[in-house]
């Protein structure tokens, strides 16, 4: 059976978009790991600079998605499946020696992508406890700096302390 030749030149570009894509995920893990190793150390400028890099990088990792998707569709299209069709539902469609390669990075994929959101999820945790922990130390510190309360429609409801003369306040 011929390879048709717009498939054969499809599979590579998927391959190598699989391939991006991994290595975005890859890049976005180290930085979701060197961003708690900030918290951990509570080096707040690296944590900040974390912060600025995840967020430049997540554009280059939706843009590898969309990449891989991109030519994930042109494939379906050639094998005449639906669009939004998954890996397995066409991969027994493609020639045999391809299969191999494309199964171990699209399980590569989704369990480096677990591990991102899992990173992510655990950095999240210690970001917020680490805020939650200063606003208590704030509120011990300065007792009339009030906590973030929510109106009835659910925005924050702004509370106007009654400023303190500063001896008072140390005092």
């Amino acid at each position: 059976m011929k390879l048709d030749p717009l498939l054969a030149a499809a599979i590579p570009r998927l391959l190598e978009a699989l391939r991006h894509e991994l290595h975005q995920y890859g890049e976005m893990l180290a930085l979701l790991d060197r961003q708690q190793e900030a918290v951990m150390l509570r080096a707040g400028d690296d944590v900040l600079q974390s912060v600025t890099s995840i967020n430049d990088h997540l554009s280059q990792v939706a843009a590898a998605r969309r990449g891989r998707e991109s030519c994930q569709q042109e494939i379906a299209t050639l094998l005449r499946q639906p669009a939004a069709v998954n890996f397995s539902d066409w991969l027994g469609l493609i020639p045999a020696k391809f299969q191999p390669a494309i199964e171990a990075l699209v399980r590569e994929n989704n369990e480096l992508l677990i591990r991102v959101h899992q990173r992510a999820r655990q950095n999240h945790l210690l970001l917020s406890r680490s805020m939650e922990l200063m606003q208590r130390f704030l509120h011990a510190l300065i007792p009339a700096c009030q906590p973030t309360t929510y109106n009835g429609a659910g925005g924050v409801e702004l509370a106007t302390p009654q400023p303190q003369p500063l001896y008072e306040a140390v005092g």
